[in-house]
């Protein structure tokens, strides 16, 4: 991994069910950011934050 997001923010919208769920939080955290999830509901964020 090159950890090209290290030290940067990243801030993932339509996390628990749109086109933010699934793979890009992990993908940017895996890359170094800092990633904060948003969404309308509480039970299906806990999925990608896993």
């Amino acid at each position: 991994m090159t950890q090209q997001f290290a030290g940067a923010s990243a801030l993932v919208t339509a996390a628990g069910s749109g086109s933010g769920s699934g793979e890009p939080p992990p993908a940017l955290a895996a890359e170094g950011a800092l990633v904060t999830v948003a969404g309308r509901t509480a039970g299906t964020l806990k999925e990608p934050c896993a």
